[in-house]
């Protein structure tokens, strides 16, 4: 899977549930959210205030290697 801005957090977690650990780093504690599942990464990030492009290349990394 090649994650972007624009990949659904919820498609992310059903691919991988082990990324869910860099959605908690930028404070996104509420993964089980319909709300929150259904967002882009791009969406996510504006709302908690954090780099976008910084965690979907952490994401493509880790899904890299995993």
């Amino acid at each position: 899977m090649q994650v972007t801005k624009n990949s659904i957090i919820g498609d992310v977690l059903d691919a991988n549930p082990d990324t869910a650990r860099f959605f908690f780093e930028i404070g996104m504690h509420c993964l089980g959210c319909p709300a929150s599942r259904g967002e882009t990464i791009e969406q996510a990030c504006a709302v908690h205030g954090t780099d976008a492009d910084l965690l979907v290349e952490k994401l493509n990394d880790f899904l890299r290697r995993a």
